[in-house]
């Protein structure tokens, strides 16, 4: 279930809470403007167990039927090693990561090249090489 109080802190690791950062855009009060900014309410929605969103927020041509989320996996922080194009005067972008997280006390990461475009004026998804 999302998060959704105000306090919280967000966990794409800006600094604002929860609520005014990805919060907005998972309850869908506004669309990611940036690839970039996509990428980190996708993280996000991951930490916070959206699964809806990320389905919404999936090029249909790549989307699977179904995301099974394991309430095992924590989460913990995202950096944001490169970005190419993906703001609003481009209409595809990348995002390149790693993200952080544990499973039952085992730490480890991922290290991703993310594609974004824009379908139908929305930032989404398309697909990604982990490394």
């Amino acid at each position: 279930m999302p998060r959704t109080t105000a306090p919280l802190p967000c966990p794409c690791g800006l600094p604002a809470p929860y609520a005014s950062c990805c919060g907005r855009y998972h309850s869908g009060a506004a669309a990611a403007p940036t690839a970039e900014a996509l990428m980190r309410s996708r993280y996000s929605a991951f930490a916070v167990r959206d699964a809806a969103y990320l389905l919404r927020t999936w090029h249909p041509t790549t989307r699977p039927p179904v995301i099974e989320l394991d309430a095992g996996q924590r989460w913990q922080r995202l950096e944001i090693l490169a970005t190419t194009d993906g703001t609003g005067f481009h209409t595809k972008g990348t995002v390149t990561f790693r993200a952080h997280w544990s499973y039952r006390g085992e730490a480890d990461s991922l290290h991703e090249c993310s594609r974004f475009e824009r379908y139908e004026g929305a930032w989404v998804y398309v697909d990604g090489i982990i490394d």
